[in-house]
């Protein structure tokens, strides 16, 4: 498969970046660390500009896990996953805005918000973002 976002991606990749971006979304509730938020939101901004498939989550999955396991038998199309990383993106940004320049409720509303999504994506591979992307899609024709 090609990094192009026509080709599929092996569908372990985004559950595995939707893991880690919980961890560091909950580490970021309970230290309320704005720039570990912002760091978090540089991932995001990677995965919705470049491609979800060039982020470095997806780069951690390429290199250290994804050799590890068995051959993908399962593909999916990467602009769901792409416009789900600008989803989380928005978030973010709302949140380093709540974390920097208050107030403290909003960065904690939004990135509550983010580490539920990308909670439910990690745990039981319900993308949200992914189903906004497909709900978008259908409306516009």
């Amino acid at each position: 498969m090609s990094d192009k976002d026509t080709d599929g991606i092996d569908v372990r990749g985004p559950r595995f970046g939707a893991a880690l971006t919980s961890v560091v979304l909950a580490a970021v509730l309970i230290s309320g660390s704005g720039w570990l938020l912002a760091f978090q939101a540089l991932v995001f901004a990677v995965g919705a500009g470049a491609g979800v498939q060039r982020s470095p989550y997806a780069w951690l999955f390429k290199v250290a896990v994804r050799p590890r396991l068995a051959p993908p038998t399962a593909f999916e199309d990467a602009a769901p996953p792409r416009f789900a990383q600008g989803v989380g993106l928005v978030f973010t940004m709302i949140g380093l805005v709540g974390y920097f320049a208050g107030p403290e409720w909003l960065g904690l509303a939004a990135t509550g918000c983010a580490l539920a999504a990308a909670f439910l994506n990690a745990v039981f591979g319900y993308c949200l973002g992914c189903e906004v992307y497909v709900l978008l899609r259908r409306a516009s024709g």
